[in-house]
Protein backbone atom coordinates (compact mmCIF):
# COMPACT_ATOMS: atom_id res chain seq x y z
CA UNK A 1 0.00 0.00 0.00
CA UNK A 2 1.22 3.34 -0.84
CA UNK A 3 -0.12 6.84 0.39
CA UNK A 4 -0.66 9.76 -1.46
CA UNK A 5 -2.19 13.26 -0.60
CA UNK A 6 -4.37 11.08 1.77
CA UNK A 7 -5.57 8.51 -0.43
CA UNK A 8 -4.15 4.94 0.17
CA UNK A 9 -3.71 3.14 -2.88
CA UNK A 10 -4.12 -0.89 -2.89
CA UNK A 11 -1.21 -2.58 -4.35
CA UNK A 12 -1.90 -4.80 -7.40
CA UNK A 13 -2.57 -8.10 -5.91
CA UNK A 14 -4.28 -6.65 -3.06
CA UNK A 15 -7.59 -8.22 -2.25
CA UNK A 16 -9.53 -6.97 0.84
CA UNK A 17 -12.70 -9.26 2.28
CA UNK A 18 -15.47 -9.06 4.66
CA UNK A 19 -18.27 -10.31 5.66
CA UNK A 20 -21.43 -9.10 7.38
CA UNK A 21 -24.83 -9.82 8.85
CA UNK A 22 -27.69 -9.02 7.20
CA UNK A 23 -28.09 -5.98 8.66
CA UNK A 24 -24.18 -4.97 7.76
CA UNK A 25 -22.26 -5.39 10.90
CA UNK A 26 -19.08 -6.94 10.37
CA UNK A 27 -18.26 -10.26 11.44
CA UNK A 28 -14.98 -10.89 9.56
CA UNK A 29 -12.12 -8.59 8.30
CA UNK A 30 -8.87 -9.63 6.59
CA UNK A 31 -5.73 -8.49 7.29
CA UNK A 32 -5.61 -6.39 4.49
CA UNK A 33 -8.78 -4.91 5.15
CA UNK A 34 -7.64 -3.59 8.54
CA UNK A 35 -4.38 -2.45 7.35
CA UNK A 36 -5.93 -0.35 4.39
CA UNK A 37 -9.16 1.15 7.18
CA UNK A 38 -6.21 1.93 9.61
CA UNK A 39 -8.58 0.04 11.91
CA UNK A 40 -8.01 -2.92 14.27
CA UNK A 41 -10.00 -6.04 13.70
CA UNK A 42 -11.75 -5.64 17.45
CA UNK A 43 -12.76 -1.98 16.31
CA UNK A 44 -14.28 -3.22 13.11
CA UNK A 45 -15.97 -6.36 14.77
CA UNK A 46 -20.03 -6.30 15.35
CA UNK A 47 -19.62 -2.40 14.03
CA UNK A 48 -21.40 -0.91 10.37
CA UNK A 49 -19.89 -1.63 7.30
CA UNK A 50 -20.82 1.71 6.75
CA UNK A 51 -18.21 3.20 9.22
CA UNK A 52 -15.93 3.25 6.06
CA UNK A 53 -18.74 5.25 3.88
CA UNK A 54 -17.02 7.98 2.46
CA UNK A 55 -18.97 10.92 2.26
CA UNK A 56 -18.76 11.41 -1.09
CA UNK A 57 -20.48 8.12 -1.70
CA UNK A 58 -24.17 8.70 -2.55
CA UNK A 59 -26.72 6.96 -0.52
CA UNK A 60 -28.54 5.75 -4.05
CA UNK A 61 -25.12 3.64 -4.93
CA UNK A 62 -25.75 1.83 -1.14
CA UNK A 63 -29.44 1.32 -2.13
CA UNK A 64 -28.69 -0.16 -4.97
CA UNK A 65 -25.74 -2.53 -3.71
CA UNK A 66 -28.57 -3.50 -0.46
CA UNK A 67 -31.71 -4.34 -3.28
CA UNK A 68 -29.36 -6.61 -5.58
CA UNK A 69 -27.81 -8.61 -2.83
CA UNK A 70 -30.98 -9.06 -0.50
CA UNK A 71 -32.63 -10.44 -3.67
CA UNK A 72 -29.66 -12.92 -3.84
CA UNK A 73 -28.05 -11.29 -6.92
CA UNK A 74 -23.84 -10.20 -7.02
CA UNK A 75 -23.59 -6.34 -7.31
CA UNK A 76 -20.55 -4.99 -8.44
CA UNK A 77 -19.29 -1.58 -8.28
CA UNK A 78 -16.69 1.17 -7.46
CA UNK A 79 -16.54 2.20 -3.75
CA UNK A 80 -14.64 5.44 -2.08
CA UNK A 81 -14.11 4.53 1.74
CA UNK A 82 -12.62 6.52 4.83
CA UNK A 83 -10.12 5.33 7.05
CA UNK A 84 -10.26 5.39 10.54
CA UNK A 85 -7.43 8.62 10.06
CA UNK A 86 -9.16 10.58 7.44
CA UNK A 87 -7.70 9.10 4.61
CA UNK A 88 -9.59 7.29 1.60
CA UNK A 89 -9.06 4.31 -1.04
CA UNK A 90 -10.98 3.02 -3.62
CA UNK A 91 -11.76 -0.08 -4.49
CA UNK A 92 -13.84 -2.27 -7.12
CA UNK A 93 -16.61 -4.43 -5.18
CA UNK A 94 -18.05 -7.37 -5.54
CA UNK A 95 -20.49 -7.88 -2.80
CA UNK A 96 -22.72 -11.99 -3.05
CA UNK A 97 -24.81 -13.40 -0.23
CA UNK A 98 -23.00 -16.52 1.53
CA UNK A 99 -24.58 -18.94 3.71
CA UNK A 100 -27.84 -17.53 5.42
CA UNK A 101 -28.05 -14.24 5.47
CA UNK A 102 -24.33 -13.26 5.25
CA UNK A 103 -22.45 -11.27 2.82
CA UNK A 104 -19.36 -11.71 1.38
CA UNK A 105 -17.63 -8.81 -0.04
CA UNK A 106 -14.48 -8.98 -2.01
CA UNK A 107 -12.58 -5.77 -3.08
CA UNK A 108 -9.33 -4.93 -5.64
CA UNK A 109 -7.28 -2.25 -6.61
CA UNK A 110 -9.72 0.54 -8.62
CA UNK A 111 -8.12 1.36 -12.18
CA UNK A 112 -7.39 5.52 -11.83
CA UNK A 113 -9.54 6.03 -15.33
CA UNK A 114 -12.42 4.07 -13.90
CA UNK A 115 -11.94 6.73 -10.46
CA UNK A 116 -11.90 9.72 -12.34
CA UNK A 117 -14.82 8.43 -14.57
CA UNK A 118 -16.97 7.45 -11.05
CA UNK A 119 -15.47 10.61 -9.35
CA UNK A 120 -17.77 12.46 -12.01
CA UNK A 121 -20.70 10.21 -11.98
CA UNK A 122 -21.01 10.09 -8.48
CA UNK A 123 -20.81 13.78 -7.90
CA UNK A 124 -23.60 14.59 -10.41
CA UNK A 125 -25.63 11.38 -8.04
CA UNK A 126 -24.95 13.87 -4.94
CA UNK A 127 -26.37 16.74 -6.23
CA UNK A 128 -29.32 14.70 -7.61
CA UNK A 129 -30.24 13.74 -4.07
CA UNK A 130 -29.51 17.58 -2.76
CA UNK A 131 -32.14 18.74 -5.03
Amino acid sequence: MNTIDNENILDDSALLVSETDSKGKILYANDLFLELSEYTLEEMIGKPHNMIRHPDMPKQAFKDMWSTIQKGDVWEGFVKNKTKNDHFYWVYATVFPYGENHYLSVRKKAERDEIEKYEIIYKDMRQGESK
